[in-house]
């Protein structure tokens, strides 16, 4: 599933970049424009998670999801992982909707991104069974520097990111495995006996580049 979304997130950028007509005026029907909302078009709840305001916008999102999405899709499954990327991302929109003022527009899947992050806080809090110790301290490193920047970053839509986070911390319980006996997400790096939690053995100098490039991004640096 998280190949399909960004599929869709590089196909949507193209057809803005490469300034095809009816890609922009796709674009038009798709950002969350406040006051549309209200006057009754409602898929832009939905329809600002798959688009981005810029390659940099769109390269952070996605490769934030590349890296923190499939260890989460295996424990939940497919279907579970897609209700709760959506439903943390439209309620990020719909906080968006009553909060920001009807002249409020904005675009971008980091509301849905966030809610991925509540739902691991969850389980470094709640459910220590199913994370290991050094990818909780992984997931509270990485969370504390999207806060931060959060507040940093002027262009940031703080609302989607502070409520989409909340959500995904809410649905946590309905989402994740009662047990830790059940199929476990494989993150990286410790062979502890009880399945848990672990990212990929090859989370190392790739990966971390990687996260040095998201860093970069969201310091302003490629947007």
């Amino acid at each position: 599933m998280i190949s399909i979304i960004i599929t869709i997130h590089i196909l949507l950028w193209l057809l803005v970049f490469l300034s095809l007509p009816f890609g922009t005026a796709l674009l038009q029907h798709m950002i969350g424009f406040n006051f549309l909302i209200s006057e009754g078009e409602y898929w832009r709840l939905v329809t600002p998670i798959f688009v981005h305001s810029g390659f940099g916008h769109m390269l952070f999102n996605s490769f934030s999801l590349v890296l923190f999405g499939p260890a989460l899709e295996s424990m939940l499954g497919k279907v579970k992982f897609t209700i709760a990327y959506l439903l943390t991302g439209i309620l990020a929109n719909l906080a968006t909707f009553y909060i920001e003022p009807l002249d409020f527009a904005h675009v971008g899947s980091s509301g849905a991104i966030f809610g991925l992050f509540g739902v691991y806080l969850y389980m470094v809090v709640f459910r220590k069974d199913l994370i290991t110790q050094m990818n909780s301290q992984l997931i509270i490193t990485i969370l504390v520097i999207g806060l931060v920047m959060t507040f940093i970053n002027s262009n940031v839509n703080i609302v989607a990111h502070i409520f989409g986070f909340l959500a995904g911390a809410i649905i946590a319980p309905l989402v994740l495995p009662k047990t830790s006996s059940q199929p476990q997400i494989i993150m990286a790096g410790d062979s502890s006996y009880r399945p848990r939690m672990r990212f990929p053995k090859q989370f190392t100098i790739k990966h971390i580049l990687w996260l040095i490039i998201i860093i970069l991004v969201l310091l302003g640096i490629l947007l």
